[in-house]
């Protein structure tokens, strides 16, 4: 089983490009993460303060490897998420695998 996790974040007016550039600054280090298999952020183009995070993990104890670690409670934690209007996160466990 892997757990896939789909983050929605919808930015301040007043902070998106600012949200942007950290989410350009977290995802290669997300998927440099042992147990990371992807990780991907995306703007909606006709919403440009939403952002999408697709995220798969081998497992709990990557997900919660990648949570606790340096770059996301710097970047996420600690500046984007502060910069938010809104924050969703759903987590899934992939059929294939079980």
């Amino acid at each position: 089983m892997a757990l896939v996790v789909l983050a929605t974040w919808r930015a301040q007016p007043e902070h998106v490009e600012r949200v942007a550039e950290l989410l350009g600054r977290l995802s290669p280090l997300s998927r440099a993460e042992p147990g990371c298999r992807h990780y991907q952020a995306q703007v909606a183009p006709d919403e440009p303060a939403t952002f999408l995070i697709y995220e798969v993990y081998d497992d709990e104890a990557a997900l919660a490897a990648h949570r606790a670690s340096e770059h996301f409670q710097r970047l996420a934690a600690g500046q984007a998420i502060p910069l938010l209007a809104e924050r969703s996160v759903r987590t899934y466990e992939t059929l294939a695998d079980r």
